[in-house]
């Protein structure tokens, strides 16, 4: 087999979520690989910083911000990817929030803020990226969603709800949109390296490492790398007979 499966040279990727941390990592690695890539965030700097650094390194990328939580910015964001390059073969869904707390003191409004971005902006940049990927022939869309979607973490609620609600919508769009050669997966990370905003204080707690590498059998958090490797495999052609895969990316944790 041609490891040129695993490239993405001539393929046009929109990653979401991608001002910063994983996000970021995974729109730089789409460009090494060989794609076209559309950075998007809310924060227009940060979009626009992961843009250029990826053309500093002599990869294709524009930038366009976006909230993802709103249906219309998601419909404006694959527009414009398709306006500027005039196709969309990869969407990778990474824009997410997590707001810890208390089962008992998880809010109304922390639900909705949660499940509106975690959970719609998958769904709204997903049902936006249809018609151009069916029109074509096909794509990939790619979710990033997490092993807490496998097992609960305390104090991590609405978080939980929500990554379960993506791993269930990567098995339906799967069997729905199979026949129009669309495949979706999503991978799940378990506790990395990189820390996600909100959690830094909790994650950083020298009990919480301690438990983290107790429970992961191989006794250290994931490298953002990894993680960005499983994304690029679901993208490819490398991974043309695989859809409706949750693949988790956690050091075995949920293997305990």
């Amino acid at each position: 087999m041609s490891l040129s499966r695993f490239s993405l040279s001539g393929k046009v990727a929109v990653v979401t979520g991608s001002g910063r941390g994983l996000g970021r990592a995974i729109a730089k690695g789409a460009a090494e690989a060989g794609a076209s890539v559309v950075t998007s965030a809310r924060t227009k700097a940060d979009c626009d910083s992961a843009a250029a650094e990826i053309r500093a390194a002599g990869g294709r990328a524009i930038s366009v911000p976006a909230d993802v939580s709103q249906q219309s910015r998601c419909a404006a964001l694959i527009e414009s990817a398709v306006k500027e390059f005039g196709r969309l073969d990869i969407l990778i869904c990474n824009a997410g929030i997590i707001l810890p707390n208390l089962a008992e003191r998880a809010t109304p409004e922390e639900l909705e803020q949660t499940l509106r971005t975690n959970v719609g902006g998958y769904l709204y940049c997903a049902q936006a990226a249809e018609p151009h990927m069916t029109r074509q022939g096909g794509g990939s869309i790619v979710m990033t969603s997490s092993n807490a979607s496998l097992v609960a973490f305390p104090e991590l609620l609405t978080y939980n709800i929500s990554k379960g609600g993506v791993d269930q919508m990567v098995r339906t769009l799967a069997v729905e949109w199979g026949e129009r050669n669309i495949r979706v997966n999503a991978f799940n990370p378990g506790y990395l390296e990189h820390l996600m905003a909100r959690s830094e204080e909790y994650e950083r707690d020298p009990k919480v490492e301690d438990m983290i590498r107790r429970n992961t059998p191989m006794r250290r958090r994931g490298r953002v790398e990894e993680v960005v490797s499983a994304a690029i495999f679901l993208a490819s052609d490398a991974s043309s007979f695989i859809t409706g895969t949750i693949l988790p990316v956690d050091g075995g944790w949920c293997a305990m």
